[in-house]
């Protein structure tokens, strides 16, 4: 997809699953109103602004409603941005790809977004573990570094 004006004033294009493009094609066949008096996608569904864009007030007050309804004490799109950045690390796209998508110009800005759960930093840190041990004594057993390692595997 391509942002034309993105996050301080940048363009980008993002990748976007297929799964996206089956749900939109449903809103625009169901949901969107057809006399809509706009070409933006995302219009106001109800009341005397229906068909009009979508404002970001009128996207927070969906939001706070899913979220009243979904029992949560505070949700924001912010909080959401930063639940997507952390999973999509979390399933295993690079720091760098992490980046990308989010539009940082600093990759310490990515850092600071992600909220890592700690199984899975720990699985992270057994993955590598495991690949440094494997380059260190390649086809050793475990018991066998187990003895080299205390030092009794002389």
């Amino acid at each position: 997809m391509f942002i034309a004006d993105g996050k301080g004033g940048r363009q980008r294009l993002i990748p976007i699953s297929a799964r996206f493009f089956a749900w939109l094609a449903a809103y625009l066949q169901t949901e969107r109103p057809a006399d809509a008096a706009t070409d933006r996608v995302f219009v106001v569904l109800k009341g005397p602004r229906r068909g009009m864009p979508l404002s970001p007030a009128g996207l927070d007050q969906i939001l706070d409603s899913a979220r009243q309804r979904a029992g949560l004490s505070q949700v924001t799109c912010h909080q959401l941005r930063h639940t997507c950045l952390t999973r999509l690390r979390e399933a295993g796209m690079a720091l760098e790809a992490v980046q990308a998508q989010a539009g940082h110009a600093s990759i310490e800005s990515t850092r600071i977004y992600l909220h890592l759960a700690d199984d899975w930093l720990a699985s992270q840190y057994r993955k590598a573990a495991e690949a440094i041990d494997a380059q260190l004594l390649p086809g050793e057993p475990p018991s066998r570094i187990l003895s080299i390692v205390d030092g009794a595997g002389r």
